[in-house]
């Protein structure tokens, strides 16, 4: 960008889907957003005016037309212009900020509300040499045409609509100043400054203390440091209130997509019929819940003794069968199959999948198998000795042993079951499955008299390759070990 340097341009609209309306008897207005009615006193037809332009695109405060056509400018701080400004800190969590240059190409960027928390921003004049640095929370996707910025530190989030802002962004991906952006990228060091102090005020950037080497607040903050990048930002992602993305239960893709069958269609193989404990001669002679919850041991052992079919039968059946199906219908109508089975889960969908690989289990060859919890049975789907020792071997490490496990359950989770219905928080939803799953298994195997461990992490690549799952349709989620 050479020669003439551009005017810069703050521009200024209202939250997609905001709307402005005058009272009944136009002595108020009342602004319809995604976080409630918000009622304003004491406003006059050119701020109404204003902000109802403001609601169908990104303006200049200077060129709206009922503002120019009213005494006073805006610099003044008085009349429309004052009361404008106060209105729109009464609205932050619903305005836009946009930078735009005279050369009406359309804005540079937009620094939106994602939060209720979010207030009007004041971009910060920055200091050419001052060092600066993207957030290491900070992620970016492409979404709707755009390169979207988000950070879960931030209550805004920033859309750079030209390329120009996309490459001031990306030259902050280590400590840097304004003048060594511009001069990199050759372009003038007011519109760096600019983009770089929108970027700040949005919460994506960190302004740091000069080195060397140059020090940022984020890196040593004991509140931030426990957390990574993938950790929080999933965090941020699964939880109302910290952004205004869609969330719950929608049902997203019911004109895209049918449901997901309530059981997984049976892979071919050679069946086995497992066995099906007496539950009247069970629920006579289980300990009580209480003496199971205070006799499971936090971190068991297995030995080198077989697992029998029958034991494997049990905990399969007590666990995790499929005691009846039938059919829910959802907010809009939709009729969608269901199931109960004895763990509990989110609108009867029951997403989870178990796998079986054997080591030693009397009655049963060695291998890995489906697990049928609607027939009860299990369907040897691979009898590989490398995927065996691989899995096996793997499961073995994870526990801190020497000795592979008698049986090794994977958990995998048909993700379209959960994201039919709910946006935003099916993978997160699907993780909570799982670990009442396991609670269950835990309980179970301790009233059986058998060892129940679950496993912190394994090659999620091997499982899914082993079990021949089609990914990413149905991934593998956890595993747990079973033996005695």
């Amino acid at each position: 960008m050479q020669g003439r340097v551009p005017q810069r341009l703050r521009l200024w609209s209202l939250s997609e889907h905001v709307l402005v309306e005058a009272g009944p008897r136009g002595d108020h207005l009342v602004a319809f957003t995604q976080w409630g009615e918000v009622r304003i006193d004491d406003v006059g037809p050119a701020v109404l005016e204003s902000l109802q332009r403001m609601c169908l695109g990104p303006v200049s405060l200077e060129n709206l037309p009922a503002l120019r056509e009213t005494a006073g400018d805006p610099g003044s701080g008085t009349g429309p212009w004052q009361r404008l400004q106060q209105v729109l800190r009464q609205l932050g969590n619903c305005v836009v900020q946009s930078l735009g240059l005279d050369d009406e190409a359309g804005p540079l960027l937009s620094v939106a509300p994602a939060t209720r928390l979010a207030r009007l921003l004041e971009p910060p004049a920055l200091e050419t040499q001052v060092p600066l640095r993207l957030s290491r929370f900070v992620s970016m996707r492409s979404s709707g045409g755009d390169l979207l910025l988000e950070s879960p530190l931030a209550q805004h989030r920033v859309q750079l609509h030209r390329p120009l802002a996309a490459w001031v962004a990306g030259a902050l991906c280590r400590p840097t100043t304004i003048a060594e952006v511009s001069a990199m990228l050759r372009v003038a060091a007011p519109v760096v400054a600019a983009i770089v102090g929108h970027l700040v005020s949005g919460g994506m950037v960190l302004v740091g203390r000069p080195g060397p080497p140059p020090s940022f607040a984020e890196d040593g903050d004991p509140d931030l440091i426990p957390w990574s990048h993938h950790d929080l930002l999933f965090h941020f992602r699964s939880r109302l209130g910290q952004h205004n993305g869609h969330a719950g239960a929608v049902f997203p893709y019911l004109d895209q997509l049918p449901v997901a069958p309530v059981v997984r269609p049976v892979p071919p193989g050679r069946r086995f019929p497992l066995h099906r404990p007496d539950l009247s001669v069970l629920a006579a002679s289980d300990p009580p819940l209480t003496g199971i919850i205070e006799a499971a041991p936090a971190r068991g052992s297995y030995s080198a003794a077989p697992l029998h079919a029958d034991q494997l039968g049990e905990l399969l059946f007590r666990v995790a069968r499929i005691r009846s199906t039938g059919q829910a219908e959802s907010a809009l109508g939709e009729p969608y199959p269901v199931s109960d089975r004895p763990y509990p889960s989110t609108s009867g969908l029951y997403e989870l999948e178990l796998y079986v690989t054997l080591e030693r289990c009397t009655g049963l060859p060695r291998g890995v198998f489906h697990y049928d919890p609607q027939g009860h049975a299990m369907t040897l789907i691979n009898e590989s000795e490398q995927v065996l020792a691989e899995l096996l071997d793997g499961a073995m490490v994870a526990a801190g042993r020497t000795l592979r496990p008698a049986a090794l359950v994977t958990v995998t989770s048909r993700i379209a079951r959960l994201s039919w219905m709910y946006t935003g928080i099916a993978y997160a939803t699907t993780l909570k499955h799982f670990g009442v799953l396991l609670q269950t298994v835990h309980l179970v195997a301790t009233a059986m008299g058998i060892v129940a461990l679950p496993l912190a992490l394994t090659d999620g690549a091997t499982s899914d390759e082993a079990l021949r799952l089609k990914w990413p349709l149905e991934v593998s989620i956890g595993e747990f070990i079973v033996g005695v």
